[in-house]
């Protein structure tokens, strides 16, 4: 007897699974969480991974880029997460210089990080330059996601956040380090702002699922920062976010009625007292 849709969302998010999803063409659906509360509702409505990126920076700590992230940092929000999700596959970004120094502390900071957090698996920047390290990562059993195309810890680097690979030498280093991200035994790779031709050049020619952050519609899935995707973040408007919905307005407008009705003594009433 074959499984149904519900129990197939209903079963736990591996990286197998992912794997699986990739092959029968079913689109992965991914979002940020920093906290327990937002992981369970997002585990609740299907997400399928659930990323804490080092995105926390900029929308928890109010940086304005990723770079300060500590790995503390990391492990403090990535265990929140997991005990809000049950069902889906949680990730957590390796913060800038937990992995760039050497292969071995690289590796022994994603073991803890995994060892700490109860986490399925890690999320690191580049290609050729990260190969070593995912290696002695994937080699001892520890799951890692790729990222390639913009990488916002190589902000300084890059001077800008304009799109990358729209020339074709950088499109070749980026489809190269693909590949070289899935030999070193990497489960998925995130593919952030590249042109939607070579996210689909990529998706082709790999047997791991991609994740697209503006990357266009080609790619095995696709991830948003949350507050962005909500409307919580209204000031950052790239082309490839998609407002589901406006919660800063209704967020202040909540609060605003809520100070107006303790102002006037209107909250709380007898009904809402002991």
């Amino acid at each position: 007897m074959g499984y149904t849709t519900k129990d197939l969302e209903a079963k736990k998010v591996t990286t197998l699974r992912l794997q699986e999803m990739k092959r029968t063409g079913r689109k992965i659906a991914c979002l940020t969480a920093y906290d327990a509360l937002i992981a369970e509702i997002f585990d609740e409505c299907g997400i399928d991974v659930i990323l804490v990126g080092d995105s926390l920076g900029n929308i928890v700590q109010g940086h304005d880029t990723t770079i300060p992230v500590t790995l503390e940092d990391t492990i403090y929000h990535t265990k929140a997460v997991v005990k809000g999700a049950s069902r889906a596959l949680v990730v957590a970004d390796m913060p800038f210089m937990s992995y760039q120094v050497t292969a071995d502390e690289a590796f022994r900071n994603a073991g803890r990080i995994l060892k700490e957090t109860g986490c399925a698996a890690v999320k690191l920047e580049g290609g050729k330059n990260v190969t070593e390290a995912v290696s002695r990562m994937t080699d001892a059993g520890i799951p890692v996601m790729g990222h390639l195309g913009l990488m916002p810890q190589s902000i300084h680097k890059f001077g800008s956040y304009r799109a990358r690979g729209t020339d074709p030498d950088e499109a070749e280093k980026i489809f190269n380090d693909a590949l070289l991200l899935e030999k070193a035994g990497c489960f998925a790779i995130v593919l952030e702002k590249i042109p939607a031709e070579l996210a689909k050049n990529i998706t082709d020619a790999v047997h791991i699922p991609t994740i697209g952050i503006g990357a266009g519609p080609y790619c095995d899935g696709q991830i948003l920062v949350y507050t962005d995707m909500l409307g919580l973040t209204v000031d950052f408007s790239p082309r490839f976010v998609r407002r589901y919905a406006n919660l800063l307005n209704i967020i202040k407008d909540a609060v605003a009625n809520y100070c107006n009705d303790v102002k006037n003594s209107c909250f709380p009433n007898l009904e809402e007292s002991y």
